[in-house]
């Protein structure tokens, strides 16, 4: 079942971050682009911890899209070595600062450590009432709406599922998110103004934020403010103020 804030909380429970610009940090600095993903990695631990006091309830990341396996063989191995031993770090520090953590991403792409540290990371915070961590591991908006309908499809060949009964309703149900509620608001750092593929279906009603920051220099303080503008948006749904 999706848990829900209270209707008089006007911020955002659900802010999901493209987390963009890592390599250019790097590259600014003359260091390689894998420095770069490790000083966004330590950023990702503080922004968890602002989450809490900004009002957040859920944060999802986008860590590593089905398109960046299209990066040289370095950069990709270089990244699997670092989910691996960032999981492993921040699992006990996650239990302790009652972090709930999920992933969401086609598994089966993924190595047999990286997927086992993921499965011990969600088992040993499945407790935590917190923070509700979700990252984003292969993952691809269009990827996961094939592998849900794939699903979906299987179950009214199963006779399981009415096709006539399916509707906007449906779908979500068998998504990679279908425990979590909508993203609220979206944010994108480093100055790109697009989404990639991320959360497709699950922000068709977000709010979306476009800045110039390079994600290691994206401060709790930036954060917290770009939560705190949300509150003076008019979200009208398609509707208009009464």
């Amino acid at each position: 079942m999706v848990e829900t804030l209270p209707k008089d909380n006007c911020g955002p429970q659900h802010v999901a971050i493209i987390m963009d610009g890592n390599g250019r940090w790097a590259t600014q600095r003359g260091r390689p682009r894998l420095f770069g993903h490790h000083a966004g990695a330590k950023r990702v631990r503080e922004i968890v911890e602002a989450c809490p006091e900004a009002g957040v309830k859920y944060l999802t990341i986008f860590a590593f899209s089905t398109e960046n396996w299209k990066r040289t063989q370095v950069e990709v191995a270089g990244l699997m070595s670092l989910f691996r031993r960032y999981i492993f770090k921040e699992m006990q520090a996650f239990v302790k600062e009652n972090v709930r953590v999920r992933f969401i991403g086609d598994r089966p792409g993924l190595d047999d450590k990286l997927r086992a540290l993921m499965d011990e990371a969600e088992e040993l915070t499945s407790h935590c009432t917190g923070t509700n961590l979700t990252i984003a591991l292969n993952y691809g908006g269009r990827d996961e709406v094939a592998r849900a309908t794939r699903r979906l499809a299987q179950d009214v060949r199963a006779g399981k599922l009415d096709p006539d009964s399916v509707d906007e309703e449906t779908l979500p149900r068998y998504l990679d998110t279908h425990v979590l509620p909508d993203p609220d608001l979206v944010i994108r750092t480093s100055g790109e103004a697009r989404i990639s593929n991320f959360l497709l279906w699950q922000s068709a009603y977000a709010e979306y934020e476009f800045v110039d920051t390079l994600w290691p220099d994206f401060s709790p303080e930036e954060f917290a403010r770009l939560v705190g503008q949300y509150g003076g948006r008019e979200r009208r749904f398609g509707g208009v103020k009464p």
